[in-house]
């Protein structure tokens, strides 16, 4: 608890374009709790997660800035929250090492992501591959987190975090809060526009596969239009009907919208119909986000403040919990 309010954290990768299924899944229900008294959050740019695949540096720097302006421009306030940069706060770092030497190699060969992940990049399957889970671990810990906002791939990860803190807190008495799954309003699951019967991904390497937040109107068109359905033309939701629910899925998340009113709606009506009123729904969404990213691209001081102030922030809540640690330790205390 912080101030009487429970801690919530989250954050994305600094790789990648964020996609209309992060925005829809995580960063609009983010923002939904911009209001909520109940909660202070924090939510994380995770640039150190990043270099366990190598980075081009001049790269890695433009997406993380871009990340952390998107986090503004689609409504999160950067005053009500804390919105930072992962390599800004040492903190993470240094809580990470210390929580490396209380996890088992046992518990992070049994992690899912690892044997994923090295099965991709064969040509570089590094330490800090293997020790992911134990950063994720830091960066939730530090924070003294009440509640992480959780999808099915990361639940291993939460799972092995509270793990860690209770046997380090068994050693060295109430020193971790110990997180809890955060249950909120069920982001929409966004698929593939090119094989709906995976997840929209940012890594895709069809280009018509994903829509990304900062896709232009027209392009967002294009690739609604060619988006996979099927042969019957019939716009109903179901199961053996992956392309058209997946439409039907999207096109319910922007409008707010059920099922059964969407196939109301579109009853007797195309399938070139519908991909054009979901490309255009989309776009209204999209629109916003874009204008503001446009007036925060232009605006370099005030997005260098956000930066600036937020990191510090976020140094002071980390450095409480971090020297507390250090503390129960044994390590030496710095003189002041």
């Amino acid at each position: 608890m912080l101030d009487g309010k429970k801690v919530l954290f989250s954050g994305m990768q600094a790789t990648g374009n964020i996609t209309l299924g992060n925005y829809m899944g995580a960063l609009k229900n983010w923002v939904a709790l911009n209001n909520d008294e109940a909660y202070q959050c924090f939510y994380c740019v995770v640039d150190l997660h990043s270099l366990t695949i190598r980075q081009d540096p001049a790269e890695l720097r433009k997406r993380a800035r871009t990340l952390l302006s998107l986090y503004i421009a689609a409504g999160l306030d950067p005053v009500k929250n804390c919105i930072y940069y992962q390599s800004h706060v040492s903190g993470h770092a240094e809580l990470s090492w210390i929580l490396n030497c209380f996890t088992y190699m046992g518990e992070l060969n049994r992690m899912t992501q690892f044997k994923d992940k090295a099965a991709k990049h064969t040509d570089n399957i590094n330490a800090g591959l293997f020790t992911y889970p134990v950063l994720m671990a830091a960066d939730i810990l530090l924070f003294q987190t009440d509640v992480v906002p959780v999808g099915i791939d990361q639940k291993q990860h939460l799972e092995i975090t509270r793990d860690i803190a209770e046997r380090f807190n068994g050693i060295y008495g109430d020193v971790f809060t110990i997180p809890e799954p955060y249950i909120g309003k069920v982001g929409a699951k966004i698929m593939s526009l090119q094989e709906p019967d995976k997840k929209m991904s940012k890594s895709d390497e069809n280009v018509n596969a994903t829509i990304y937040l900062m896709d232009d109107a027209d392009t967002v068109i294009r690739k609604f239009k060619r988006a996979v359905t099927d042969s019957e033309n019939e716009i109903r939701y179901a199961d053996e009907k992956p392309g058209i629910k997946n439409l039907i899925d999207i096109y319910s998340a922007v409008t707010d919208k059920t099922p059964a009113e969407v196939e109301r709606e579109f009853d007797g009506r195309g399938y070139g119909d519908f991909k054009l009123a979901v490309g255009e729904s989309v776009n209204g969404v999209l629109r916003p986000i874009h204008e503001r990213m446009e007036e925060l691209t232009k605006d370099k001081a005030y997005v260098d403040g956000i930066i600036k102030d937020n990191a510090e922030k976020a140094t002071y809540f980390a450095t409480k919990t971090l020297r507390k640690v250090q503390k129960k330790i044994g390590l030496p205390e710095r003189i002041r």
